[in-house]
């Protein structure tokens, strides 16, 4: 009898950690999109100094990640969280988590609250992005994204790099060297949001429903473009 109610006992105590453990996952999460929304609204509202429009207007998927030393890094760390969307017939899908880490960041250790956006520009790195395991080699694959309304990087950067990416530190926006990582799913945060395990590809390739959790994240993206429009007609007129 006193076994049976030990083994219940733990049964128990294993349950409520399991929900508790749950429950903190997706409030980190929650919390993740909503820093998200908060670096992309940031970016786009920086005068002179945010991504160009016609750099945003051709991504293909944007990926946030949000104090990126915060989550853990510092130089070569390991490992950091941030959200995915792709663009889809029917508009920007629904979030993907990812995971991220190696690789040479080009940061230097004591800086504080360094956001990352990356931008997807071409089918070759999207189809990498969807296969679960985007390797950023810095061979053709990455690069440091222009800065600036008008952007003068020239055709071959915007067609012929995979990935693009930004950085933030304290409210400056600039380019960020970022090679050797390797993007992956964060099947913890996938599970804690949809509330079950969901294929990479078929979140990003529209084929999940958003959760009202994640309505805010998809906006800002949606906006992000149509900020950078207005934003760039509005200093054409100055």
């Amino acid at each position: 009898m006193k076994k049976t109610m030990s083994l219940l006992l733990m049964s128990l105590i294993g349950l409520v950690g399991t929900l508790a453990w749950a429950g903190s996952a997706r409030e980190d999460t929650v919390e993740r999109m909503q820093k998200s929304v908060d670096v992309l609204q940031s970016i786009m509202s920086t005068p002179d100094k945010g991504i160009p429009e016609e750099v945003l207007s051709g991504a293909k998927c944007i990926v946030v990640v949000p104090n990126l030393i915060k989550g853990g890094f510092i130089l070569g760390g390991k490992h950091g969280r941030g959200v995915a969307s792709c663009r889809t017939p029917e508009g920007w899908s629904s979030p993907a988590f990812v995971s991220i880490g190696g690789g040479s960041w080009g940061l230097q250790i004591g800086i504080e609250g360094v956001d990352l956006v990356m931008l997807v520009m071409n089918d070759r790195g999207l189809q990498h992005l969807l296969s679960s395991k985007l390797e950023l080699t810095g061979e053709g694959s990455v690069a440091a994204g222009p800065i600036g309304r008008h952007t003068s990087a020239g055709t071959d950067i915007l067609l012929n790099t995979e990935v693009l990416t930004y950085s933030r530190s304290k409210g400056v926006f600039a380019g960020l060297t970022l090679e050797g990582a390797v993007v992956e799913q964060d099947n913890d945060s996938t599970r804690a949001i949809y509330g079950k395990h969901m294929m990479f590809r078929n979140i990003l390739s529209g084929r999940a429903s958003t959760p009202a959790s994640a309505d805010a994240f998809v906006k800002a993206v949606s906006d992000a473009g149509h900020q950078a429009h207005i934003a760039e007609a509005r200093e054409d007129r100055q």
